[in-house]
C-alpha cells in the first residue's frame, strides 16, 4: 500500500518542521496529546501554555467532520478541557457504520477569528498532476468543496508560482491577504512535493493580523517513499481508519512485511468471526473477500490479508501461525472455516510456501480440533500437486477436515462449499502432474514441425509486424499500427502515438537485473511457441563486469552476454526494442529513465513494487512523450501467446501448456494482478479457443499504461475477437471504457468485471492488497463501475464465479456468428525439464556430491549438529560447546566445554621465537595478507612444533592399552630409537615447572571422572625427568593425554568413536585452532609497529661452502 492516512498531530508536525514560506506561520508544535494514561501535572509542565491559554480539543483518530459530529470542544480552560474529555475519553462511539473507542486526543491554543477569516485549501494527487484547492470560505460550514473551490492543476515536474495562485486560485480572496495566502500556499505545495504526500487538506486556515494558523488538518503520505524521506519524516506511526483496533498482530505481520522482500498483510475486521482467509495474491485476496460478502458472509468474516512474492517457508509459518492463533481463542456455536485460497502462481513455489501452512496447522492441531474449524484449500502455480498432496497428508494425520483442490476447480468455488451454499465433491478430480506436460510421451525425440503463430481463430496474422532485426535503432517497424486515445489526456507535455503491437514473434528484449530462473523460463516458451531465436538479447547487471550467462535453448546449452551498462547492450543489440526490468523499487526508476533515453526501446515492464508515486508519474510522463508504452511497476508483466511473454508471467511450462498459452487464441485480456492475469489464463483457455495477448497493468494507483491504452490496442488489432477486462476498486479508468462503447470506439465484445465490491459493506475503510486498491470517493467503488459498463452495453456478471461463463457464452455466440472459427490444435514441441525442477518435484534422484553431519544454514535459523544457533546462545554453550558440537556432533558436559576452551587458551601463542609464529611475523613483514602470513604460520606444524598432541595422544593410548609397564614403554621408545611425543622442553624442566601444564592438571584431577591415561603419562614422566629434569610432560603431551581421557570417560562416545576422533587427527586441531590466534596477533602487531622487510643478518648464519669452491 502506498497512500497512508496519518494523524492530524504528525501532519502539522511536518509542516511546522519543513514549510518554507514567507507567511508567518503561527502556533508551530503547539500541541498537546491525551489519552487514557496522560499525566496532566507532567503535560503540564510539557506544555505550560495549556495553564494560561484559551483552548481546543479534538479526537485525532483520523474522524471527518469532527466540527459537524461535535467533537470539538472549542474555548475551554484546562479545566473545561479536562471536564470535556470526561464525557468522551474511552466512550464508544458510533461515527457512520463504523463503532469505535475515541482514545487518542489533540488539545491546541484557541484562535480568535471571524468567519471571512477562515479559507479552505486542499491539494491532491491524481495521474497528470497534483490538484491545489483553494475556497475563500472554510470551516465547518464549507459544504461541498469539489464544485465550489477554484482549482489549478500542477503537472508532474511543473513548480507552482505565488503568481499562478493569486491569478488563478485566490480571485475571492481579499487583496491585503493575498500576498501571504499565495506565499502559504506556495511554501504548503513544496512541503507536499518534498515529503511524498499524496493529500493534504487545511481547513480552515485562517488568516488573521497576526499570520498564518493551520486549525485542522488531514493528510495522507506516500509509506513507498520512506527510503527516500525517513531523515525527515523518523519514525511514522500510521494510525488504523476510526471504528478498528490497532491489534499487535497486524503489527507483528507488517513488520515481517518490511523485512522480507514477499508482501505480508493482515488487517482484522472481526476477530470473533466464523470466517478466516489465508490467500495467495493481492488481487485474490480481494475476490475472495467478495465472493464471502456475496454469499451473506460479511458479519462473519474474520480478517482480510494476503500472502505473495515467494515468501520462503518460513515466513508462510510465522504468517500462518499467526492467523490460527487469532481464529483458535474464541469459540464459535457453528465452528469455523479456515479458507486457504490463491489463484495460480507465476513464480512462488507453491510446495514451498504450503509447508510452511502445514507446519503451522500441525502446531495448532489441538486448538483447531477444540474450535472445529474445517480447512478448504485451492491453489494452482509451480509444484502446487506436491503442495496439495502434503495439504491432504495433514488432513489425515491429524484428524483435521481438510478438502483440497487444483486447478479444475473454479478459484472461489471453495467459498460457496465453506458457507454451505454448494455441496462439497468426494473426489475432486485430479489434475495432471508437472512432468505430464514436459515429459516427451512420444518415441520420436524430435521437435514437432512449428507451430501455428497466427491467430488460433484466423487463416491468415493479418497484423504481423516486421522482425525487429531488420528496423532501425529507435523507429518501430513500419507495420505496427500507432494509437492515440482522443478522450483527455492532461499532461501538459506533447504526446506520441505508441505502437498498437508491442510484441510480435521477432520481439527482443533486454533483461535488468540477474534473473536467471525468469530468463530461462522466457526461453522454454520462445522454443514450444517454436520462435526461431530466444527471445532475450541480452541482459544488463550493473554490478559485474561484461561476461557470457549460460541458459539452455531446448536441449542445447546457449551463452547469454551480461553488460554492466545500458549504453554497451542497446549499442551491440540494435534489434532489441522491449526492456524487462528486475531493477529494486530503488533503482528502478533511475533504470527506466536511462533506458528512454534510447528511441530504439518502445516497450518497457517494470516489475518491482513500492516505487513512489511521484517517480511513477514521471515516468509516465516521459514515456508519452517519447511514445514508450510502460507496463507496471508491481507488474507480473503481460503474454502473447506464441509471439513472447514477460518474465514469469503465465507461470512454469506446466501452466504454459495446460492454459495453451504456447499458441494464440482469439481473447485478449487486461487485468491488474498479476496472479489473476493467470488465474484468467485458465478461465480463459476452459471456455473459448484461448487468449490472444494478456496484460496485467500492476496494482498500484498510477499504472504506466492504463485499461483503456490495452482495451484500444485490441480493438485495432485483427486477431483480438473478444476483450476480457478485470477492473478494481478505486480509479476511474474503467469509465473511459464505458466512453469508449458509447462512443463506439470500442465495437468488440467486452466482458468486465471490476473486484473490491465488499468494501461497501465494510464499516470502516480497508487498505486490499494493491496500493490503488481504495475508493476515495463512490464513483470509485467497484459496485458503480459495475453498475455503469452494464449501462454501457459491456458484458458484467452478477459475480467473479460468473466471469467464466459470461466469457464462454459471448465467446460461444461469436463461434455461432462466424466471427471465430475454432482452429485445429497442433500440438507443441518438448522441453527439456531443468534437472533442479526435477529433484524438486521428485522426479530423479543423484548421489550427493558432498556430505555433511555438522551444520545446515539452509532454513531460517542456523543449525549447528541438530541444534539451532538460537539455542546454542540460549544455553551459553561458549565456544567450547561449539567446538563440541562442530567437531564431535555431541552437547559435551559443561567441564568438558571449559577444558577446551582452557587448552585453546594455554595453546594461544608461545612468543615470537617458535617457527610458526617466526614464519608468521616474517611475512607480515614482506608485505603479505593475513591469510598468506597465518598459513606460512601453519604450515610449520607437525610432529616436531606442535603437532605432538596427535602423536602422544596415539603413543601413550597404545602403549597403556596394551597393558606395557610406564618403564617398558620408556625402554622399548628408546630401543627402537624413538622419541616420546609429549615428553621434553627446551626451557622447562621439572624444578622449573610449566605453569599450563600445572593449570591444566588441577582442572583435570579435580573434574574428570577418570583420568587412567594422564595417570600413566605422569608416571613416565617421573622415569623420563629422572635420567634429564627437562623431560617433562610437555603442554602438547598433557593435552593429548587428558582428551583421550575426556573422550573415553565423558559418556559421550563408545570406546571406538573416542579412538577413531584421535586417529583423524581431531586432537592437533585443539593447537591449530588455538595458535591461530597467536599467529594472527604476531600478524596485527607487526603491521601495527610498520615493520619493515625482514632480513636475516649474515653474521647469523654460518656459510659453510664445498671446499673446491671456497679455493
Amino acid at each position: 500500500m502506498s497512500a497512508k492516512a496519518i494523524s492530524e498531530q504528525t501532519g502539522k508536525e511536518f509542516l511546522y518542521k519543513y514549510i518554507c514560506t514567507s507567511a508567518a506561520v503561527q502556533n508551530r508544535f503547539r500541541y498537546a496529546t491525551v489519552s487514557a494514561d496522560t499525566d496532566w501535572e507532567r503535560l503540564t509542565q510539557d506544555h505550560p501554555w495549556l495553564l494560561t491559554e484559551r483552548l481546543v480539543v479534538k479526537p485525532d483518530q483520523l474522524i471527518k467532520r469532527r466540527g459537524k459530529l461535535g467533537l470539538v470542544g472549542v474555548d475551554l480552560d484546562l479545566q473545561g478541557v479536562k471536564e470535556w474529555l470526561k464525557q468522551r475519553l474511552m466512550r464508544e462511539t458510533t461515527i457512520g457504520k463504523a463503532k469505535g473507542i475515541l482514545k487518542n486526543f489533540l488539545i491546541e491554543p484557541f484562535v480568535p477569528h471571524s468567519q471571512e477569516e477562515e479559507f479552505y485549501t486542499c491539494i491532491y494527487a491524481t495521474r497528470e498532476g497534483d490538484y491545489v484547492l483553494f475556497h475563500h470560505e472554510g470551516g465547518v460550514e464549507v459544504g461541498d468543496v469539489d464544485s465550489k473551490a477554484q482549482r489549478l492543476l500542477v503537472g508532474v515536474d511543473e513548480k507552482l508560482t505565488e503568481d499562478a495562485v493569486t491569478e488563478q486560485l485566490l480571485i475571492h480572496v481579499p487583496d491585503e491577504k493575498k500576498e501571504v495566502l499565495s506565499s502559504f500556499i506556495v511554501g504548503l505545495f513544496n512541503l507536499y512535493e518534498d515529503l511524498y504526500f499524496t493529500y493534504l487538506e487545511i481547513n480552515p486556515l485562517v488568516v488573521t493580523g497576526e499570520g498564518v494558523f493551520v486549525l485542522d488538518m488531514a493528510a495522507k503520505i506516500d509509506a513507498t517513499a520512506e527510503f527516500i524521506c525517513k531523515p525527515k519524516w523518523g519514525d511514522v506511526e500510521f494510525p488504523p481508519p476510526f471504528g478498528r483496533e490497532a491489534y499487535p498482530e497486524e503489527a507483528y505481520i507488517a513488520d515481517l512485511d518490511a523485512k522480507s522482500g514477499a508482501s505480508l498483510k493482515l488487517t482484522l475486521l472481526n476477530p470473533r468471526g466464523r470466517i478466516w482467509t489465508m490467500v495467495a495474491g493481492g488481487g485474490a485476496s480481494v475476490v475472495y473477500s467478495d465472493t464471502i460478502c456475496d454469499l451473506g458472509g460479511v458479519d462473519e468474516l474474520a480478517n482480510y490479508g494476503e500472502y505473495s512474492g515467494a515468501p520462503s517457508e518460513q515466513q508462510t509459518y510465522d504468517y500462518a501461525k499467526t492467523i490460527l492463533s487469532l481464529m483458535t481463542r474464541e469459540k464459535h456455536p457453528d465452528g469455523k472455516v479456515l479458507i486457504i485460497g490463491g489463484s495460480i502462481a507465476n513464480f512462488t513455489n507453491v510446495a514451498a510456501t504450503f509447508k510452511g501452512i502445514v507446519r503451522a496447522i500441525k502446531d495448532f492441531q489441538g486448538p483447531l480440533k477444540e474450535n472445529e474449524v474445517t480447512i478448504f484449500v485451492r491453489r494452482g502455480g509451480p509444484n502446487y500437486q506436491e503442495g496439495l498432496r502434503v495439504m491432504g497428508e495433514v488432513g489425515k494425520t491429524t484428524g483435521i477436515p481438510i478438502h483440497v483442490f487444483g486447478t479444475e476447480t473454479h478459484m472461489t468455488a471453495i467459498v460457496g462449499m465453506a458457507l454451505g451454499h454448494r455441496p462439497i465433491p468426494n473426489q475432486p478430480p485430479v489434475a495432471a502432474h508437472t512432468a505430464n506436460f514436459l515429459l516427451n510421451s512420444s518415441s520420436s525425440a524430435a521437435t514437432p514441425a512449428t507451430s501455428r503463430t497466427a491467430s488460433f481463430s484466423e487463416h491468415k496474422l493479418t497484423n504481423d509486424v516486421t522482425p525487429a532485426k531488420k528496423a532501425k535503432p529507435g523507429v518501430p517497424a513500419a507495420s505496427s499500427l500507432c494509437y492515440t486515445w482522443p478522450v483527455k489526456n492532461m499532461f501538459s507535455a506533447s504526446v506520441q502515438a505508441k505502437a498498437t503491437t508491442l510484441f510480435s514473434k521477432h520481439t527482443k528484449a533486454l533483461v535488468w537485473g540477474m534473473q536467471t530462473r525468469a530468463v530461462q523460463g522466457m526461453l522454454d516458451f520462445d522454443y514450444v511457441c517454436s520462435r526461431e531465436e530466444p527471445s532475450v538479447a541480452a541482459m544488463v547487471y550493473p554490478f559485474t563486469g561484461d561476461h557470457k550467462q549460460k541458459f539452455y535453448w531446448g536441449h542445447k546449452e546457449i551463452l547469454m552476454p551480461v553488460y554492466k551498462n545500458m549504453a554497451d547492450a542497446v549499442k551491440k543489440h540494435p534489434e532489441v526494442d522491449v526492456l524487462i526490468s528486475f531493477a529494486s523499487l530503488r533503482s528502478a526508476f533511475d533504470s527506466t529513465m536511462e533506458t528512454m533515453l534510447y528511441p530504439q526501446i518502445h516497450t518497457i515492464a517494470i516489475i518491482a513494487e513500492g516505487i513512489p508515486e511521484a517517480l511513477t508519474r514521471k515516468l509516465i510522463k516521459t514515456a508519452n512523450e517519447k511514445g514508450v508504452t510502460i507496463i507496471g511497476p508491481a507488474t507480473v508483466g503481460g503474454i502473447k501467446p506464441g509471439c513472447f511473454k514477460i518474465g514469469n508471467t503465465g507461470g512454469m511450462l506446466d501452466n504454459i501448456l495446460a492454459s495453451k498459452l504456447y499458441r494464440p487464441g482469439s481473447v485478449a485480456y487486461v487485468s491488474r494482478s498479476g496472479g489473476m492475469s493467470n488465474e484468467l489464463n485458465n478461465i480463459i483457455s476452459r471456455t473459448t479457443d484461448g487468449v490472444y495477448e494478456g496484460v496485467a497493468i500492476g496494482g498500484d494507483r498510477y499504472p504506466g499504461s492504463t485499461f483503456m491504452d490495452h482495451v484500444l490496442r485490441y480493438q485495432d488489432t485483427p486477431g483480438v475477437k473478444m476483450i476480457v477486462v478485470l477492473g478494481e476498486i478505486g480509479g476511474t479508468e474503467e469509465y473511459k471504457i464505458c466512453e469508449g462503447v458509447k462512443e463506439g470506439r470500442i465495437t468488440k465484445p467486452v466482458v468486465c468485471w471490476c473486484i473490491g465490491t465488499c468494501a461497501t459493506m465494510f464499516s470502516s475503510e480497508v487498505q486490499f492488497g494493491h496500493a490503488g486498491a481504495c475508493a476515495n470517493q463512490a464513483s470509485e467503488t467497484a459496485v458503480a463501475k459495475n453498475q455503469a459498463l452494464r449501462e454501457a452495453g459491456v458484458f458484467v456478471p452478477r459475480s467473479f464465479d460468473e466471469l467464466g461463463d459470461i466469457i464462454r457464452t459471448v465467446y460461444d455466440d461469436l463461434v455461432a456468428s462466424g466471427v471465430i472459427i475454432p482452429a485445429q490444435e497442433v500440438p507443441p514441441p518438448t522441453v527439456p525439464m531443468d534437472y533442479s525442477w526435477a529433484r524438486e518435484l521428485g522426479l530423479i534422484r543423484k548421489p550427493a556430491s558432498f556430505m555433511t553431519s555438522i551444520c545446515d544454514e539452509r532454513g531460517q535459523e542456523l543449525i549447528y549438529a541438530g541444534m539451532p544457533i538460537t539455542e546454542v546462545f540460549k544455553e551459553e554453550m561458549g565456544l567450547g560447546g561449539v567446538l563440541g558440537l562442530l567437531w564431535f556432533q555431541r552437547r559435551l558436559p559443561r567441564y568438558a566445554c571449559q577444558f577446551i576452551e582452557m587448552c585453546l587458551m594455554v595453546t594461544a601463542d608461545h612468543g615470537p621465537a617458535v617457527s610458526g609464529a617466526h614464519n608468521t611475523i616474517v611475512c607480515a613483514r614482506a608485505g603479505k595478507d593475513l591469510i598468506s602470513s597465518l598459513t606460512s604460520g601453519l604450515l610449520t606444524i607437525g610432529d616436531r612444533f606442535g603437532g605432538a598432541l596427535d602423536a602422544a595422544a596415539k603413543q601413550f593410548s597404545k602403549a597403556f592399552d596394551s597393558g606395557m609397564l610406564p618403564m617398558e614403554f620408556v625402554n622399548k621408545m628408546k630401543k627402537d630409537g624413538k622419541l616420546i611425543m609429549g615428553i621434553g622442553h627446551r626451557v622447562k624442566s621439572i624444578n622449573n615447572p610449566d605453569m599450563r601444564v600445572q593449570i591444566l592438571k588441577d582442572f583435570v584431577k579435580q573434574h574428570f571422572p577418570a583420568t587412567q591415561l594422564l595417570d600413566y603419562a605422569l608416571d613416565v614422566e617421573k622415569i623420563t625427568t629422572s635420567k634429564k629434569p627437562n623431560l617433562i610432560l610437555n603442554v602438547d603431551g598433557f593435552i593429548g593425554v587428558a582428551f583421550v581421557d575426556l573422550l573415553r570417560t565423558c559418556g559421550g562416545f563408545t570406546r571406538d568413536e573416542a579412538d577413531e576422533f584421535v586417529e583423524i587427527g581431531a586432537l592437533n586441531g585443539i593447537f591449530v585452532l588455538g595458535r591461530s590466534m597467536g599467529f594472527i596477533g604476531h600478524y596485527l602487531d607487526q603491521k601495527r609497529l610498520k615493520q619493515g622487510l625482514y632480513r636475516h643478518p649474515w653474521d647469523d648464519i654460518s656459510y659453510v661452502l664445498p671446499e673446491h669452491m671456497s679455493m
